[in-house]
């Protein structure tokens, strides 16, 4: 990409806001469409052990204040993670434009009418494999698996040609975890390596908070 259509991480000084950036840089991946799901991101988390682990998530929304909002199974690797270290981070990265941004902040659980809201929206499969799989848990075979799908399907009575799909509650297991940015990072690839990329970091006083850039070396 020229530099010229991508300008905000090489002009002096840095603006003031990196949400706005982000947020437009996933909007223009969209846009794009050379990507599948541009809005993927790499979520990192750590154990009660200690040990990390990282996963692909789809970030279903970022918000003005930098919140970026993910949905999951509370019992899996990831939410038994976030249950003991409420921190994370994640990295965006799209290919195209070699663009990448990483996100770093606390993590706390969506609201659950939230997570109803969004659970509502999704395709009836997607309903019941929430309620089917045991994520992360040891699984005997694929089969085993589409047999709980067909049993979850029978318990609520969508199983039959023609019946709801409306009336697949959402699992008491499953919901939006949102993730708090107190560090972002962009990064622009650019010729010869001389890459572009910034940091900021959100300090708050009182109900304000004020993102401060610092530029890294690449």
């Amino acid at each position: 990409m020229d530099e010229l259509e991508d300008p905000w991480l090489s002009e002096d000084p840095l603006p003031d806001d990196p949400v706005a950036i982000l947020k437009r840089w996933l909007a223009e991946a969209f846009a794009a469409g050379v990507q599948p799901n541009p809005h993927a991101i790499a979520l990192a988390t750590v154990g009660a052990d200690g040990e990390p682990s990282v996963r692909m998530v789809l970030c279903n929304e970022i918000d003005d204040s930098g919140t970026l909002t993910f949905y999951t199974h509370y019992d899996s690797r990831k939410g038994r993670d976030l249950a003991t270290c409420e921190r994370a981070a994640a990295v965006f990265y799209w290919s195209g434009p070699s663009r990448q941004a990483r996100v770093e902040g606390r993590v706390v659980r969506s609201a659950a009418e939230k997570s109803d809201a969004y659970y509502a929206s999704r395709p009836l499969d997607a309903r019941l494999g929430a309620w089917a799989s045991a994520q992360s848990e040891p699984l005997a075979s694929r089969t085993t698996l589409l047999e709980r799908i067909d049993a979850t399907a029978r318990r609520f009575g969508v199983s039959q040609p023609g019946a709801p799909d409306d009336t697949v509650p959402r699992p008491p297991g499953w919901g939006g975890y949102e993730l708090s940015a107190d560090t972002i990072e962009l990064w622009v690839s650019r010729p010869a390596r001389v890459h572009d990329r910034a940091e900021w970091c959100r300090t708050s006083d009182s109900d304000v908070s004020v993102w401060t850039p610092t530029r890294l070396f690449p």
